[in-house]
C-alpha cells in the first residue's frame, strides 16, 4: 500500500461481491412471478396462479452480497470518518465524491432489490380468490430488478475508484511549505 494503490485484495473482493449481486439481480429478473387467471371447475370463482417464487430469492441474495462488499469496503476504510487523516488536495476531494456518490448508488441499488422482492414476494404468496369478473393478475413489473442491476454496477465503479483515491489521499506525505520570513523573489538589495 505504500504506491498509493490498496490492496489487491480488497478490490478483488469489493468486485467479486459486486458482480456475484449482479448475477443474482439478472437471474431474479428473468425468473420473475408471472400471474394466469384459474378458474375453479364447477364454480365461477377465479384465482391467480403465480410461477415459483425464485426471484425473491435471488432479489434477497443480490442485496446479501451488495451489503456485504459495501460493508467490507467501508470496514477497510474505517468509513472514511475514523483512522488516518486524509493528505488535503485532489485525492481527498475525490475520495469524498466518489465516497458520497457510491452511498447514494449503493442506497438505490438496495431499495430496488428489496422492493422488487417485497413485491415479488407479495404476489406469489397472498394472492388469495378472486370473485370479480375481467380482473387480471398483478405481477411485478419488468424494469425494477434491471434498475437494481444498473445502480449495483455503478455502485461498484464508484467503490473501485474511492477506495483508489482513499488509499492515495492517505499515503501520499502531507507536503510543508517552508516558512519563509522574506520573499524569495531574489532580487538583491540595491546600495
Amino acid at each position: 500500500m505504500a504506491d498509493g494503490r490498496g490492496s489487491t485484495l480488497v478490490h478483488l473482493l469489493v468486485v467479486v461481491l459486486c458482480l456475484v449481486a449482479f448475477g443474482f439481480v439478472v437471474a431474479a429478473e428473468r425468473r420473475r412471478s408471472v400471474g394466469t387467471m384459474q378458474k375453479i371447475e364447477g364454480t365461477n370463482e377465479t384465482f391467480c396462479s403465480y410461477s415459483s417464487d425464485v426471484a425473491t430469492g435471488y432479489g434477497v441474495g443480490a442485496f446479501l452480497f451488495l451489503l456485504s462488499g459495501e460493508s467490507l469496503l467501508m470496514g477497510v476504510t474505517k468509513c472514511m470518518c475514523f483512522g488516518r487523516p486524509l493528505t488535503p488536495g485532489g485525492n481527498r476531494a475525490w475520495s469524498i465524491i466518489y465516497f458520497l456518490s457510491s452511498w447514494v448508488t449503493f442506497l438505490v441499488a438496495e431499495s430496488c432489490l428489496i422492493a422488487g422482492a417485497t413485491k415479488n414476494a407479495y404476489h406469489t404468496k397472498y394472492r388469495g380468490m378472486i370473485y370479480a369478473q375481467n380482473f387480471s393478475c398483478e405481477a411485478l413489473r419488468k424494469g425494477v430488478f434491471v434498475a437494481g442491476a444498473v445502480f449495483v454496477v455503478v455502485t461498484m465503479i464508484l467503490n473501485v475508484y474511492y477506495y483508489m483515491y482513499f488509499t492515495k489521499a492517505t499515503t501520499t506525505p502531507v507536503s510543508h511549505k517552508a516558512n519563509r520570513v522574506s520573499s524569495t523573489v531574489g532580487m538583491a538589495g540595491y546600495t
